[in-house]
């Protein structure tokens, strides 16, 4: 796997599509599965305050990377003037193409069940673009067929600051820098990547895979065995596992799904519940699982499928699991997630990050001129 700036994994077209004879797109049959079939007029978008709203970039929504570049090496207006000349040309799918594909099939079932309710999610396109570049991200989502109504175009300036205005619930970019801005307001964020290759995911289900620690939950744990190692974290653990952890960066997330999750279980569909969630974790679940499981008890959080790892790679699990999407805090799980093709997810919170800078630091004075 290849970085480019530090962050952005190079993107291949070749391997976006399916291993079979069609040698179809999994957005294209998306898009044949999920299109509405009883009617073309557009449902009515709910109200924030009453919606999950996931804001996501443009940058992971569609492959930007050209136009990226053209930002990066020619300036504003040149990035402006290329956007506006190809604005009939339609971006293609970026990462969270087949996540967003997913919430449009999780609320068609929704509307199905509850007609007047607005507990749905609510997609907006929350991007710092300028507006001039509008009409073309218009048209890619009405190629597309997305469901998205709410566009939030900044020109320039961080839009963190619109994001408690919307009741964000999500918000999803292509900058750590905006998704560290966003943490530390008190808002789920991570960082997406444009990856080498995307596996086939479901279209009738959304399946979301959680690290636990830093994610879930807080870094306590985390910081015990940082500081002090392996066998000390197990001791904290056994000590403390009738002590729920604090809450981390993603609860609310899980709580929100959760939710809607109750929505079908109440009209009887427990067991096809179009929304599946997974706990993916390097703890071991004899010597550490206990305290996860209560904690997730304590908050009245249910979870379907929990799978701890004892510290074994966590990117053959996933490839069985083929989530929308996978939430950890460190970057070596994110890249051995994506090699196999997951849409991972970089949160940057906790001890974990402060080592990583740490490390940084210290190579550079190393390597600074005596």
């Amino acid at each position: 796997m290849s970085l480019n700036n530090g962050q952005t994994l190079t993107a291949s077209k070749q391997d976006l599509t399916k291993n079979d004879s069609s040698n179809r797109a999994p957005w294209e049959d998306a898009k044949m599965v999920l299109k509405p079939s009883t009617s073309t007029r557009k449902p009515k978008p709910p109200k924030p305050e009453n919606a999950i709203t996931i804001a996501v970039s443009s940058r992971v929504l569609f492959n930007m990377e050209k136009e990226q570049q053209i930002y990066e090496q020619q300036g504003m207006e040149e990035y402006i003037k290329y956007q506006v000349e190809h604005e009939t040309q339609p971006f293609s799918p970026g990462p969270a193409f087949s996540f967003v594909k997913a919430l449009e099939a999780v609320n068609t079932q929704l509307r199905e069940l509850y007609p007047e309710s607005e507990e749905l999610f609510d997609v907006v396109l929350m991007t710092n673009n300028h507006a001039h570049v509008g009409l073309r991200l218009i048209n890619t989502i009405n190629h597309h067929q997305l469901f998205i109504e709410r566009f939030c175009m900044t020109g320039g300036n961080s839009p963190i600051g619109y994001l408690k205005a919307y009741h964000t619930n999500l918000y999803l970019s292509a900058d750590p820098v905006k998704v560290r801005e966003a943490l530390e307001e008190g808002i789920a964020a991570a960082t997406m990547f444009t990856q080498e290759k995307i596996m086939e995911v479901s279209q009738t289900q959304l399946r979301v895979a959680f690290d636990g620690d830093a994610v879930l939950f807080s870094d306590e744990s985390e910081r015990i065995y940082k500081a002090h190692g392996l066998d000390k974290f197990f001791e904290h653990e056994k000590a403390h596992e009738n002590k729920p952890l604090d809450h981390g960066p993603l609860k609310g997330f899980l709580e929100a799904l959760g939710k809607l999750q109750k929505k079908f279980y109440g009209k009887g569909q427990r067991m096809d519940c179009p929304i599946r969630t997974y706990l993916v974790t390097a703890r071991s679940a004899a010597s550490s699982g206990t305290r996860a499981l209560k904690t997730l008890r304590s908050w009245g959080l249910e979870i379907d499928e929990a799978l701890f790892l004892a510290g074994a790679p966590k990117g053959p699990m996933l490839e069985k699991i083929r989530p929308h999407i996978f939430f950890d805090d460190q970057m070596f799980h994110v890249e051995g997630a994506a090699e196999m093709g997951t849409v991972a997810c970089h949160v940057p919170y906790g001890i974990a990050q402060r080592v990583i800078k740490r490390e940084i630091k210290d190579k550079e004075i190393s390597s600074a001129p005596k």
